[in-house]
């Protein structure tokens, strides 16, 4: 199972889209690492600069519609080898969502009002975002300031991010076929 929780990247826009988390001139790659140094490359946000702003992230916190676009599961993979397995918004796209719960990492939504108070009070390089998955509470921390968050996420997608991903998920609960 991945960690869930550390230095937290802010992206201050709504409808970040795939092509945005990983363009579509890298889809040729045949392996994950190979999309490492792309992640968020084409993201047109100011003053955000994913050279030196990715480094040691490991949420991000950002707004509605997360992961729009088209299907691909390079997204969540151009996540998971930047070390980022946890994104919260005030929604996704439904399919970039589960693919997320697929490769047992977190996507949390959670009301836009938290997200606000999340950009207002916590916005920053200080910033760290920790997730417990069995008690649904995130803890958010920032030069001596903390506040703790409930979330959800249903029985199934617990158990696909408690397993590590579909893959294990299924190896464990049908076998290997042998």
């Amino acid at each position: 199972m991945h960690t869930f929780g550390g230095k937290t990247l802010f992206l201050d826009r709504s409808d970040i889209n795939t092509d945005e988390i990983i363009p579509a001139k890298y889809l040729t790659e045949i392996s994950k690492a190979a999309l490492q140094p792309y992640l968020l490359e084409d993201l047109n946000l100011e003053g955000f600069d994913p050279a030196k702003d990715i480094a040691g992230c490991r949420v991000i916190v950002t707004r509605a519609n997360f992961g729009c676009g088209s299907s691909r599961e390079h997204a969540p993979w151009a996540l998971e080898v930047n070390g980022i397995h946890m994104v919260i918004a005030e929604s996704f796209a439904r399919i970039f969502r589960q693919n997320m719960f697929n490769c047992g990492m977190l996507a949390i939504d959670v009301p836009r009002q938290t997200i606000d108070r999340l950009f207002s009070e916590f916005a920053g390089p200080d910033t760290e975002i920790y997730a417990d998955l069995e008690t649904g509470e995130l803890t958010v921390e920032k030069q001596g300031q903390q506040t703790r968050i409930a979330f959800s996420v249903s029985e199934f997608d617990r158990a696909l991010v408690a397993a590590g991903g579909w893959v294990e998920y299924a190896d464990a609960r049908y076998g290997t076929g042998s």
